[in-house]
């Protein structure tokens, strides 16, 4: 049995599904979904972040737009932009790149995106919407939504019943993925740094998602055989075996551990990471489908 968890292929199956998903909606309706990406400032990792955002954009035939701002802008200024990419009819989705300089209030810049292209899925209205279970009109955040579809294209996707713990509540992955969990009739822990015997917890559960920042915190005893596993962490640890200086990424599982217990298992990198911008194509043509008073795909 496969093991390892693929993510690179399947994120690949999305990207060409949204793209598919996108020329029907050019030729019947001649609508060509569009995304708006704001980043300010110049990060290195954000900016090689967004330049593969772009080109997964392009590739997908959509109407992509990159506004790259000094890092000095107000927030007043920002704000301005954020309100006529609102009203841009030609733009479906909009994805604010974090995070911003400290002279910008974070949540108010996110708040003011709205929410019917809000393709991060972090408006209160996105949140609230899928806290409450209506998944259908909701945009979900794209690294949950990204993990769900790993679960149900390797387990079949009927999740009924098993037990799932997340490790983590972020309102980024581990709140959001719980709430998906719990659509899916999965029974539903949320652990974090303050539970009681975490070990003893994971070892519960039949589908474990990871989701803490700390490097390979998750090792082979504290998983239950036969779990399927999904590591969301991306941490970069020093791998002086590469050379002085060098480093390289791990997840929040002890990947060599874990793969001779678990039955299924996201790798670091190659896993959730690229079903990330997949979704975020996703997100794009359900929002430009929405748009025009169409039924958005699903995936």
């Amino acid at each position: 049995m496969e093991k390892r968890i693929d993510g690179k292929a399947i994120a690949a199956e999305v990207v060409a599904e949204a793209k598919a998903h996108s020329e029907k909606l050019v030729a019947d309706h001649r609508i060509t979904p569009g995304i708006a990406v704001v980043i300010v400032g110049e990060d290195p990792a954000s900016e090689v972040y967004v330049a593969s955002k772009g080109r997964m954009a392009k590739e997908c035939g959509f109407h992509s737009v990159q506004h790259t701002l000094p890092d000095d802008i107000s927030e007043e200024d920002l704000l301005k932009l954020i309100a006529s990419l609102n009203d841009d009819p030609a733009i479906h989705g909009i994805l604010v790149q974090l995070p911003l300089p400290g002279q910008i209030d974070e949540g108010r810049v996110i708040q003011a995106i709205d929410p019917d292209k809000d393709v991060d899925g972090f408006h209160y209205v996105n949140v609230g919407k899928l806290t409450t279970g209506e998944l259908g009109s909701a945009f979900v955040p794209c690294t949950p939504a990204g993990s769900m579809i790993l679960l149900n294209r390797t387990l079949g996707g009927d999740l009924s019943g098993l037990n799932a713990v997340v490790v983590g509540r972020s309102n980024i992955v581990g709140k959001p993925i719980a709430s998906l969990l719990l659509a899916a009739n999965c029974t539903v822990t949320i652990a974090h740094s303050r539970t009681a015997d975490l070990a003893a917890l994971c070892r519960s559960a039949d589908i474990l998602i990871a989701a803490v920042g700390r490097p390979e915190m998750i090792t082979g005893d504290w998983i239950k055989p036969g779990a399927t596993v999904i590591d969301v962490g991306i941490n970069r640890i020093p791998a002086p075996e590469r050379g002085e200086g060098k480093n390289r990424l791990v997840g929040d599982v002890n990947y060599n551990e874990a793969v001779e217990v678990a039955d299924h298992i996201t790798p670091v990198p190659g896993g959730v990471g690229p079903m990330t911008i997949a979704l975020l194509m996703a997100n794009t043509v359900s929002a430009a489908y929405r748009s025009a008073g169409l039924d958005a795909p699903e995936f």
